[in-house]
């Protein structure tokens, strides 16, 4: 028991020393957008917005998917935030977003950021 928590601790410091991050891979940014090119306006509402721009945690973008959640009825905030999560989101940027879809990303810990522009300066603004 003592040798497999010693060589498990041995293991992730190693990938902390080496710079290794494991959760790269799964960490997006998505941007509501207007259109489906990084260079698309920003949405002003967040869960009716015409598509969801993904990216990667270095700012390259990967791929549009329009908003299936566009028209629904009741609940599209938490609709969207659960899709968006499952797909590895962290971080999401609107112009705008109620208070449905903000408690519902608070409960999934998805960071949220208002911004008014293109989807490309959004993410320059987001990555760290």
């Amino acid at each position: 028991m003592k040798k497999r928590l010693l060589s498990g601790f041995l293991w992730v410091l190693m990938l902390i020393v080496s710079g290794t991050n494991l959760w790269a891979d799964n960490t997006r940014i998505a941007v509501v957008s207007q259109g489906n090119t990084p260079d698309a306006v920003v949405s002003p509402v967040a869960a009716r917005g015409l598509y969801f721009l993904i990216f990667d945690v270095q700012g390259t973008f990967i791929e549009a998917l329009k908003n299936p959640y566009r028209d629904a009825g009741r609940n599209a905030s938490e609709q969207v935030v659960a899709d968006l999560s499952n797909r590895g989101v962290t971080t999401l940027i609107a112009g705008n977003f109620g208070n449905k879809m903000t408690a519902a990303m608070t409960a999934r810990r998805i960071r949220y950021v208002e911004f008014q522009g293109t989807a490309a300066d959004a993410v320059r603004k987001a990555v760290p």
